[in-house]
C-alpha cells in the first residue's frame, strides 16, 4: 500500500513541484552568478527557442525565463489545492523520488555511454556555467520538450484524428522526441548535424518521454539534470 502511494502520488503535479523547486533555484542562483557576456554561450535546445520567443517581445530571455517558468509553477501549485483534501504530502517521498531519479539517470547514461554518443555537449567556459547548464537541461528542456510540446500537439492530433488519448500521446511524445533532438543541433552553438547522433539523441527523448508518462515531470527533470551532471564529472575529471 505504501509503495503504490509512492508511484501514485509522487507523478502528481503537486510533488513535481515540490520536488522541482530546489532545481530551479539552483539555476536561478547559477544564471544570477554568471556575468551576461558569458550567458551569451550559455545555450541548449530549450533556450535556442525560448530566449528567441521572449526577444521578439522585447523581453530579457536569461532573466524572464525564470520568472515566466516560476510563475508557472505557482499556478500549478494553486490549481492542485482542489486535489488536496485527496492527497496526503509525504516528506519521506521527496529524498525516495531524488534516489529514483538517480537510478534513472544511471539507467540513462548507462544507454547512452553504450553507444558512444553523450546527451551533454557542456560548452560553459567555467565550472559554474555548466553546472547550471545541466541544471537548466533538466528544467526547462524537459518543460519545453514533454510537458508543453506533448500537450500541445497530442491537442492538436486529438482535434484533427479523434484519437483516443493513449494514441495520440505516445504519437506526440516520438514527434517531440524529434523536436527535441533537433534543437541540439539548431544556434551558432549547436553541434554538427549527425544523422546518428540525431538518432541517439532521438531514442534519448523517447526513453526520457517514457519516463515523464510513467513518472511525471519532476523525477523526469531531476533524471535530466542528474545525468548531464554525471557526464559533466566524468568530462572535468577526465
Amino acid at each position: 500500500m505504501w509503495i503504490y502511494k509512492y508511484w501514485i502520488n509522487t507523478r502528481t503535479p503537486l510533488y513535481s513541484f515540490l520536488f522541482t523547486v530546489p532545481l530551479f533555484f539552483i539555476y536561478e542562483i547559477g544564471i544570477f552568478l554568471t556575468s551576461s557576456s558569458d550567458m551569451v554561450s550559455m545555450r541548449n535546445g530549450a533556450d535556442a527557442l525560448m530566449r528567441q520567443i521572449l526577444s521578439a517581445f522585447g523581453m530579457n530571455g536569461f532573466y524572464w525565463m525564470g520568472v515566466i517558468f516560476f510563475l508557472g509553477f505557482i499556478l500549478v501549485f494553486i490549481y492542485q489545492k482542489q486535489y488536496w483534501h485527496d492527497m496526503e504530502v509525504n516528506s519521506e517521498f521527496l529524498p525516495l523520488m531524488l534516489a529514483e531519479s538517480m537510478a534513472w539517470a544511471m539507467g540513462l547514461y548507462f544507454f547512452m555511454s553504450n553507444v558512444y554518443i553523450l546527451l551533454m555537449n557542456p560548452n560553459g567556459s567555467i565550472l559554474i556555467q555548466q553546472v547550471t547548464l545541466a541544471v537548466g537541461a533538466g528544467i526547462y528542456e524537459e518543460i519545453l520538450f514533454r510537458v508543453i510540446l506533448i500537450a500541445a500537439i497530442g491537442g492538436i492530433l486529438g482535434f484533427i484524428f479523434q484519437w483516443s488519448d493513449m494514441l495520440k500521446n505516445w504519437v506526440a511524445m516520438i514527434i517531440a522526441a524529434g523536436i527535441f533532438s533537433s534543437f541540439h543541433f539548431i544556434g551558432e552553438y549547436g553541434d554538427y548535424f549527425s544523422f546518428n547522433i540525431f538518432m541517439v539523441r532521438f531514442f534519448a527523448g523517447i526513453l526520457l518521454g517514457i519516463l515523464y508518462f510513467m513518472r511525471g515531470f519532476g523525477i523526469t527533470a531531476w533524471t535530466h539534470a542528474i545525468y548531464d551532471l554525471i557526464i559533466l564529472t566524468r568530462i572535468t575529471m577526465k
